[in-house]
Order: C-alpha cells, then sequence, then structure tokens
C-alpha cells in the first residue's frame, strides 16, 4: 500500500471520528460522569469493536449481512435492545453521580471496556459502513488485499482511541468543576440516557 493512501485515509478517518455524533456525545458525558479512566475504558472497547467489524469485512461476514435482510434485522434488534438496556440503566441513575473524583476499580473498568465492545460489534450499521468505506483505499486486484483491509483497520481503531481518549481526559479535567454545579449530576445521568436512546432509536429506523 502507499504512503499516500494511507495518510488520506487516515484524514478521512480523522474527520469521520471528530465529527459530532452520539458517540462522541456518550464517551463526554460518561466521561464527565464516572471520569477520565472510565472514559477511555471505553474508548478501548468501542476500538476493540472496529477490529471486530474488520476482521467481519475481511472473512466476508459484511457482504452476508448486507445480502441478508433478516439478519441484519436481527442484529439491528439486538443491537438496539441492548442500547435501550443500557439507557434505563442510566436513567434508574438518576442523581446518584458523585462529585468526588474516584479511582474506578479493575471491574469497573472492564465491564465498561465490555460495553464498548457490545455497543460497536452489536451495530451492523458500523459492519457495513466498513464494508464499504475499507475497500475504496485498497487495491483488491492484489492477493494481499485482507492484509491492506487489516491495516486499514488498525489504523482507524488507533487514531481513534487517540481522539477518544482526548476527549475523555478533557472531559474527566472539567468532571469536579462541572458536578459541583447543582443538579448536573441529574443533567449527566438523563443526557446518557437519551444519547443511548436515540442511537438505538436510529439504529432501527435507519
Amino acid at each position: 500500500m502507499e504512503t499516500s493512501t494511507l495518510i488520506y485515509f487516515l484524514a478521512a478517518s480523522v474527520v469521520l471520528t471528530v465529527a459530532p455524533g452520539p458517540d462522541n456525545i456518550y464517551l463526554l458525558t460518561k466521561s464527565i460522569a464516572d471520569g477520565a479512566k472510565s472514559g477511555v475504558a471505553l474508548t478501548f472497547g468501542l476500538a476493540s469493536g472496529i477490529i471486530f467489524h474488520t476482521f467481519l469485512v475481511i472473512v466476508g461476514v459484511a457482504a452476508l449481512v448486507q445480502n441478508s435482510p433478516a439478519t441484519f434485522a436481527a442484529l439491528k434488534f439486538i443491537g438496539a435492545a441492548y442500547l435501550l438496556y443500557l439507557a434505563k440503566k442510566s436513567f434508574a441513575d438518576n442523581g446518584k453521580l458523585k462529585i468526588a473524583a474516584q479511582a474506578a476499580d479493575k471491574t469497573k473498568l472492564f465491564a465498561l471496556y465490555r460495553r464498548g465492545v457490545l455497543m460497536n460489534a452489536l451495530n451492523p450499521k458500523v459492519l457495513l459502513f466498513f464494508l464499504a468505506f475499507l475497500p475504496q483505499f485498497v487495491d483488491m486486484t492484489k492477493e494481499s488485499y485482507p492484509w491492506q483491509i487489516a491495516l486499514l483497520g488498525f489504523v482507524f481503531a488507533v487514531q481513534t482511541i487517540v481522539i477518544f481518549s482526548l476527549i475523555a481526559v478533557g472531559a474527566g479535567k472539567v468532571r469536579s468543576f462541572i458536578l459541583r454545579r447543582k443538579n448536573f449530576g441529574k443533567i449527566i445521568a438523563k443526557t446518557q440516557g437519551v444519547v443511548l436512546t436515540v442511537i438505538a432509536l436510529m439504529l432501527l429506523i435507519g
């Protein structure tokens, strides 16, 4: 793969990642609510989901899903149900956020990592996006095209980790200041619930 192609891909990936969207907003609110470490753990989970989808593109599962409406619909409903479950938990936590910064234990961080993986892995739209996006930068006539796709998926995941981690750290640094505001804990909890609900609805109706 030519260096210029890789640079173009990286530039396009960065633009797509920094563009305001539900994932960014959820990551932002989660980092404010639980701290930077929690946001970074969620980030690595989302990035692992990208690696998972890249693998599915390489082995052809993405094309199978694209050509099977029943499979695509099933994945949409499973993904939406999981997001609505997370939204319900966020609404249930309304007002229970703590102002004092607390070190998240490894169990909680792993749970957030797992949440990020599932949020991405159960979203067939992400899978189809990579099926459409990655091959545009790959020479499919060469036998090495699976390795080219793997490289691009890895690059996309790495730049996602960098950008989302910066968002998480930035949000974590203003956490104490923001949460001192009266009722802000409730606002953050409700925002998380609303964002997750919106993502679920977008998944179902899109």
